[in-house]
């Protein structure tokens, strides 16, 4: 039914799919991870509650997310140029994807620090803990079983982003399916990049669950 070639380069789209993946959702918990610890902060009920900045990164959190993948990937394409030089293919798809990632970890970030006991933060700080023993020791110290389940959803969801660059030329799985499978008519290679993407996405999740359940220290 396949060829080497063809062989090849669906070897070569899973490839550039992980690589579109891994290093996408990386970057975007440089971005993500920090703006959620702000959110938090932040908040009403935080520890350095400030109404002006939770809002204005509340506000920006909410307009990306609101943003459809294809819209946000075309409206970076000048940035996309400036930072990688071209606008098509895999390197050039992880500016965007981090775009859309950031703003999906701030908020998940977000909620998995709200999940902490305020009785274990109260305790922390009455025993005269700094900010930044607070937010690494105890937030996160305390949330890191919630915030390993929430890199796996990123996972996933940024992947199934990098399929949908797939219509602009993206590269990865996606690009396979659309160029090989859907404009010249083939259902086989379509079935067959979806079967791939589907087994990286329920592997990415099972190896995330795994981790989580051995870091989980309520068990």
């Amino acid at each position: 039914m396949l060829d080497k070639a063809m062989l090849e380069m669906l070897l070569e789209g899973i490839r550039d799919t992980l690589y579109m993946t891994l290093l996408s959702t990386f970057f975007g918990y440089i971005i993500g991870l920090p703006l959620g610890i702000v959110l938090t902060l932040t908040d009403k009920d935080g520890i350095a509650p400030n109404k002006i900045i939770y809002r204005i990164l509340d506000i920006i959190i909410n307009i990306t997310r609101s943003i459809p993948f294809l819209i946000l990937l075309i409206l970076l394409i000048p940035l996309t140029k400036l930072i990688v030089g071209k606008s098509y293919g895999a390197t050039a798809t992880i500016v965007p994807l981090t775009f859309a990632a950031a703003p999906l970890i701030g908020r998940m970030v977000e909620s998995s620090l709200k999940e902490v006991n305020q009785g274990v933060i109260e305790a922390a700080i009455s025993m005269g803990a700094r900010k930044r023993m607070i937010i690494f020791k105890v937030l996160i110290g305390e949330a890191r079983t919630s915030l390993l389940v929430g890199v796996t959803i990123v996972l996933g969801t940024v992947l199934g982003y990098s399929a949908m660059a797939g219509v602009v030329g993206g590269g990865g799985l996606g690009d396979i399916a659309i160029r090989y499978g859907y404009y010249r008519y083939n259902t086989k290679i379509m079935l067959i990049t979806l079967i791939f993407i589907v087994v990286i996405v329920q592997l990415m999740q099972g190896l995330g669950m795994l981790a989580a359940k051995r870091l989980d220290h309520r068990r």
